[in-house]
Parts: structure tokens; sequence; C-alpha cells
């Protein structure tokens, strides 16, 4: 039998976290083993639990999300980080990803998908709801962040491909069945990709893309 997701809870909200908690720990393949109210909590519960994955609010006293964010990626990269905040701004999309979170949810999704989205960043999937990765892509066309940005000419066509569907939001089983592949094909050139443009994350990765690639559906 496969071991439990560990999974930590940060939020200021008492009344939020016990919510989380109920959620969680309804469901048999996962369970919340440490719980923080700030940043600084967080840290050090990180270090003493050392839970799979964190949900991370973003505004908290002393210590906010990001700034905890990229201290616990510095400490302990293993741990993956999904925010779960109010907040869907653009701004804090970008900031939580170049902190070192591997998604970003909205604290209004159904708890089956903040479920699915923990089992998906366990896997090493980016959890970003279809809504985040257009507002994701949209932004990179306005502008976004401009740090320097290798161009993705070393991919294989099959590569570029399987990133410019992960632009449009589509996860790995989705993907396989668009592209008439297996779901292992998929994650293996996932990995390929993620080497090949020095991205730490898919989300990363996607910011790679030149904007008309990154375009979504109309």
């Amino acid at each position: 039998m496969n071991e439990k997701i560990r999974v930590m809870l940060v939020d200021d909200h008492v009344f939020w976290r016990h919510g989380l908690r109920q959620i969680i720990d309804a469901e048999s393949d996962m369970t919340v083993v440490a719980e923080a109210s700030n940043g600084e909590e967080a840290l050090r519960r990180a270090l003493s639990s050392r839970p799979d994955v964190i949900l991370m609010d973003v505004m908290m006293p002393k210590m906010g999300g990001l700034e905890a964010t990229k201290a616990i990626a510095t400490e302990l990269p293993e741990i993956r980080i999904v925010m779960l905040t109010v907040s869907d701004t653009d701004e804090n999309l970008f900031e939580s990803i170049k902190s070192g979170a591997l998604g970003f949810l909205t604290k209004d999704i159904s708890p089956d998908a903040l479920t699915r989205g923990i089992r998906e960043t366990m896997a090493g999937e980016a959890s970003l709801s279809p809504f985040i990765a257009a507002r994701m892509v949209k932004f990179i066309q306005r502008g976004g962040p401009q740090q320097s940005r290798k161009p993705p000419a070393n991919l294989t066509e099959r590569e570029d491909e399987i990133l410019r569907l992960i632009a449009r939001g589509a996860r790995d089983r989705e993907i396989a069945d668009q592209l008439f592949i297996s779901e292992s094909t998929v994650k293996k050139h996932v990995q390929n990709v993620l080497r090949k443009l020095h991205a730490r994350n898919r989300v990363e990765a996607v910011s790679h893309l030149d904007p008309e690639s990154r375009r979504p559906p109309s």
C-alpha cells in the first residue's frame, strides 16, 4: 500500500485551515501533517515535519507566502508548494512561480479540484486551472516579467507540441489522449523540456514560448 501524501496547511485563518483539514483528511491517500499561521512558522514546521505538499496562502502577517515559498524552496527543494489564495491577480501568479511554487489555485475551487490539484502536484504536474493558465498566457503576452528567456529552439517537434499544450492548461492524461501516446511518454517528454529549458517547473517552461505560441484557443 502506498504511503499517504503528507500535506501542510499555511494560512492565517484558523477556520479556513480547519475546513481544508477536513477535506484532505477525508481522502484515503492524503493526510494533513502540519499547520502554520504565517510564513515564519511555515518554514519551521516544514523543516520539522517534511511534508510532501504545502498549500500556501499569499497574504499573511510576519512573513507572507511568497517570501516563505522562496525560503522553503531554497531549504527544502523537494517539497512541492501550491499557492492557495483568494487573489488571482497576474502579479501574484508570477511572483509565486518565481518564488518556487509549482501551482496556483484560488480558494473558490471545489473540494474535488483541490484534492486533484494536490495529487497532480505530487505527480510533478503544475496545479493550474485552465482559467489561471489562460491568465498566465495573457499576462506574458502583455509583457509579463521581463527576465531573459531562451527561445525553445532546441526542443524537438514533439517536445514543442507538448509544451504548447501545457501552456493551454492541458494535463498529462489530456495530452496523451490528444497525441495518441502514453501518459508515461508525455512525462518523459516534459522532463526533457524542463531540462533543456533549465526550468524548475512546467509553468516556468511555458514562459519560454513566444507570445503567439502561448495564445490560448479562442
